[in-house]
């Protein structure tokens, strides 16, 4: 009996051991991005119901939770304190009516806000009521909310709060507190009329996050809609709202709390393949202040991999008023500190073509951030090659002087120089290259599949002398060790 018990603890100790060593791999696989978030295992796209609350981050994420694939949408969960490093928790929200349908009644995107005043009624203790407002497709726009930080949900009893309209296509709506008229607003995509052209914004109001009343709408958009009010970074007395598409492009305008006029024509905010459904987190303290971004990196390649998706690295977003106009300035935000590893650095060195001085050889990893300022001198172009190898050539960041832009994975940027000088940051993670240009004031997000031990760097020039004002290289730890 006792020999019987003692094979029988083994066995067990070892199928036990082995799930979990297999768990604790997921997050080390060859193409799983060490700093950008993926979900745990299977389908990931929009992030939703961005809220903070009570010193954490949420970040919900469309997720099907049945495969790799896109479909039976639910919304996946996780939970940060410092926007970097993030915990995996349990499915938050659910298909309605016992949907096992691929569409019918699944989770669809939206967003989160806190109750802070108790509208909603359902707040059951010391937490204030987190509450989620999300498409259920093809059954209307509806409610969950949360009275213990988001760590389990209920479905408001008097679903849904706008009814299913088979003619507008509505769906995905962002809700946000307009202070001036003490009311709620939802920005949310639909079309007016069988028209295409229609298709765009619709905007209302409610008092009570329950009633919502139709003011206006405002054509040209196509999903995830948002609507932001930004302090101009170097006007502080002069406010602007930004209104957001899906892809992340942008009308500056005015907003009163019912309709909203542009000011601008609408401006591209990433020049990638791989940027869409962004969204800016609510509830942010007022003693941080900041406006913060993040999008999925549509279209990804993870061969497989257990899960199928990946998030852009969160960014901060401000309004600056150039000699141009007024422009959205996208950068990484600053708790990309909390990654930083070893370090390298140069100031002051020349580069001149034909002569092997590749001044990165000894950077290598596949987790690096760059961040460097460049004398364009008499140089034709510029730029890094990445995760290259003996064998393997890797992929070329190229800035052309006498086009004026950068190429990067098939993407072109327009990029002036300023005073002669470019400025580059460059998030390099194992599946993806994110690149802000100048201070942020041109972004391109893109994904690859570099050769998996493919981790040189090289640094070069073409026809004239580059100078290397200041460039600071960190290798990157990983946000899930």
């Amino acid at each position: 009996m006792n020999i019987l018990s003692t094979v029988l603890l083994a066995v067990l100790m070892s199928l036990t051991n082995g799930v979990d060593k297999s768990e604790a791999n997921k997050e080390d696989e060859i193409y799983r991005p060490q700093y950008h978030f993926t979900p745990l295992v299977n389908w990931m796209n929009d992030p939703n119901g961005l809220v903070y609350y009570d010193g954490e981050y949420h970040l919900f994420y469309q997720h099907n939770p049945n495969g790799k694939e896109w479909g039976y949408m639910h919304w996946g969960h996780a939970v940060s304190k410092d926007l970097v490093h993030w915990e995996h928790m349990p499915i938050a929200i659910f298909p309605d009516e016992n949907s096992t349908d691929k569409e019918r009644c699944t989770a669809f995107s939206g967003s989160a806000i806190v109750d802070e005043h108790n509208l909603l009624g359902k707040q059951s203790g010391d937490n204030k009521t987190l509450v989620a407002f999300y498409t259920s497709q093809h059954c209307g726009q509806r409610i969950a909310y949360s009275n213990d930080k988001g760590r389990t949900w209920e479905k408001y009893e008097a679903n849904p709060i706008i009814p299913y309209d088979a003619t507008d296509d509505a769906r995905d709506p962002k809700v946000f507190w307009h202070e001036p008229t003490q009311k709620w607003v939802m920005v949310l995509y639909r079309k007016l009329n069988a028209n295409d052209n229609s298709k765009g914004v619709s905007i209302y109001t409610s008092g009570n996050l329950v009633d919502w009343e139709w003011k206006s709408h405002m054509p040209g958009f196509y999903e995830c809609p948002d609507l932001v009010e930004f302090t101009v970074s170097n006007r502080p007395n002069e406010k602007v709202w930004a209104m957001f598409d899906g892809d992340g492009s942008y009308l500056l305008g005015d907003f009163d709390g019912e309709s909203f006029k542009p000011t601008s024509g609408k401006i591209k905010s990433d020049w990638g393949k791989n940027y869409y459904a962004t969204q800016t987190w609510s509830n942010i303290p007022k003693e941080d202040g900041r406006i913060i971004q993040i999008a999925w990196m549509r279209g990804g390649n993870y061969p497989e991999m257990s899960f199928n998706g990946q998030m852009t690295f969160p960014s901060e977003l401000t309004v600056t008023k150039l000699p141009s106009g007024y422009k959205l300035i996208r950068r990484p935000i600053s708790e990309i500190e909390l990654l930083y590893d070893k370090h390298q650095s140069w100031e002051n060195k020349n580069i001149i073509p034909g002569i092997k001085q590749n001044k990165v050889k000894n950077v290598s990893g596949d987790c690096i951030f760059l961040s460097g300022e460049f004398d364009l001198k008499t140089c034709d172009n510029f730029g890094f090659m990445v995760r290259h190898s003996i064998k393997n050539p890797g992929t070329e960041i190229l800035y052309n002087v006498k086009r004026g832009v950068l190429t990067v994975l098939g993407s072109t940027v327009p990029l002036l120089p300023i005073d002669n000088k470019i400025k580059l940051e460059i998030l390099i993670d194992r599946t993806s290259i994110e690149i802000y240009a100048n201070d942020g004031q041109a972004v391109v997000s893109n994904c690859f599949t570099p050769d998996a031990k493919a981790e040189e760097m090289e640094l070069f020039t073409n026809g004239g002398e580059l100078e290397i004002l200041k460039l600071d290289v960190y290798k990157l730890k990983s946000i899930w060790d």
